[in-house]
């Protein structure tokens, strides 16, 4: 098994040029070998609020028809970000885009403060996907701050636990710190996809990561490049490697 995360740098309300930089990435981890690609929180848009209503993509929405077409295309499942419109509500969500050409939405269940004034949060999607026998869930940004979104995980037999995030310098070393114990305690592999570029006028930290299921850190990218992490799976023993964009 291949998984990667990807850390990308957003331009900020620039929808066309993200989702290039989302093609390209895809693109190399498919010639990698990769069956499943994570893009960060929000990563077609860039993180946003007060803007995330005129950039909000619909579960049907067009644009997502060339990401669609790359997932059968390389067999590759695609798990980007956006604010996702629902009949009359908005969540931060993502898409999971799938070889077989159907999507399902996953939405932020623990908001940070500041965010309900502009989404909902939301339990009823929450999709779970199986790579290989490995049930594989996902978790987006301050889900990963509440010890029982994981635990919810764990319940659910996860062996793989997604997190897209978009944390700043400060907030990585809390972040590798929950991931690390929440690996351990829950005895899941974690991967974990950040921005490494500013968004919404400020600071990301990057540092995209991946834990194995004993809590120990297998590999991660620095703060500043953008590019890929991939982790290999072969007879349950995991490596990784970084390719740069």
């Amino acid at each position: 098994m291949i998984l990667a995360a990807a850390q990308t740098k957003p331009t900020r309300g620039n929808i066309e040029a993200n989702l290039l930089d989302h093609y390209r990435l895809i693109n190399l981890a498919a010639q990698n070998g990769a069956q499943l690609i994570a893009f960060p929180e929000l990563s077609i848009s860039g993180y946003e609020r007060e803007n995330a209503q005129q950039l909000a993509f619909t579960k049907d929405d067009s644009r997502l028809n060339h990401l669609k077409t790359l997932a059968v295309e390389n067999n590759i499942i695609i798990i980007a970000g956006a604010p996702i419109q629902i009949e009359s509500e908005l969540f931060i969500g993502e898409f999971v885009i799938s070889p077989d050409n159907s999507v399902s939405i996953y939405t932020k269940q623990f908001l940070h403060e500041g965010e309900d004034e502009f989404f909902q949060s939301s339990f009823d999607y929450n999709p779970m996907i199986t790579i290989e026998n490995q049930k594989i869930s996902f978790a987006i940004c301050a889900d990963i701050d509440n010890p029982l979104h994981p635990e919810n995980a764990r319940k659910r037999e996860t062996d793989i636990y997604i997190a897209s995030i978009f944390f700043s310098p400060n907030g990585i070393p809390n972040a590798y710190r929950d991931l690390q114990s929440y690996a351990e305690k829950h005895t899941m592999n974690v991967l974990m996809s950040n921005f490494s570029g500013e968004s919404w006028g400020y600071p990301s930290g990057g540092k995209s990561a991946f834990w194995n299921n004993k809590g120990e850190l297998v590999g991660h990218m620095n703060d500043s490049d953008s590019g890929l992490l991939l982790v290999e799976n072969q007879n349950d023993n995991w490596t990784s490697k970084i390719l740069k964009k």
